[in-house]
């Protein structure tokens, strides 16, 4: 299992991140709110703990940028608040759990084994832009009441657009995240898979668009 630690005290990261190794999980660190919400989005964490009191972002905007680009990932919010009030804010911007400093590290571990138990019981909820709804157990995509016909890569790329939805992508972001680990081919395959799924989108109002940012690479923008 994959954790994201976000905090800025060191000695807290560097003790929690002992600790959690020693329980088995694989820890990566971010120290700042920027930095956590950019590796957030990247994906491919089991769980994130964020701390709310953070230089750059706080805690609460990091959470609810993240809800915002689809990221579904289950968020344990560590405080040193005390008060109802910031609880029921942290639970309104989209995280799963809270738990206010100091706690116990046991305690802090049993939370954790508790929305990853979570977690792995329900489906993976849908992911939405504009009228554009993908059902990612099933593998389907609808624009509105319309399924479209999709290859598993074509699948593959527009949901990993869908999850950054408004970020500028390049080519080899695009590549490294949808094809295979170690892929030598053409980068210019991105381009024809855009170019699929741009027509496959249609330019309906409502629909999402792939726009190209030259020089750069693409983005997904609501229709």
């Amino acid at each position: 299992m994959k954790l994201l630690l976000v905090d800025d005290d060191a000695a807290l990261r560097n003790a929690l991140r002992r600790g959690l190794t020693a329980e088995g999980f694989a820890v990566e660190i971010a120290e700042n709110g920027p930095d956590g919400l950019w590796r957030g989005r990247e994906g491919g964490y089991d769980l994130i703990l964020l701390d709310i009191m953070l230089p750059g972002a706080n805690g609460y905007r990091v959470c609810a940028d993240l809800r915002r680009s689809g990221v579904r990932t289950p968020i344990l919010m560590l405080t040193a608040k005390d008060g109802d009030l910031d609880e029921a804010e942290a639970l309104d911007t989209g995280a799963d759990d809270y738990l206010r400093k100091p706690f116990s590290f046991p305690v802090l571990v049993a939370r954790i084994h508790a929305l990853l138990r979570r977690a792995s019981l329900g489906d993976p909820p849908p992911l939405q832009v504009g009228d554009l709804r993908l059902d990612l157990r099933a593998g389907r995509a609808l624009r509105g009441r319309t399924e479209l016909v999709l290859t598993a890569r074509e699948f593959e790329l527009l949901t990993f657009l869908v999850r950054r939805v408004g970020r500028v992508l390049s080519k080899q972001e695009i590549l490294g995240g949808v094809w295979e680990d170690g892929y030598e081919g053409d980068v210019n395959v991105v381009e024809v898979y855009v170019g699929r799924l741009r027509r496959k989108l249609g330019t309906s109002t409502g629909s999402p668009a792939i726009e190209t940012i030259r020089g750069m690479g693409y983005r997904l923008v609501a229709g």
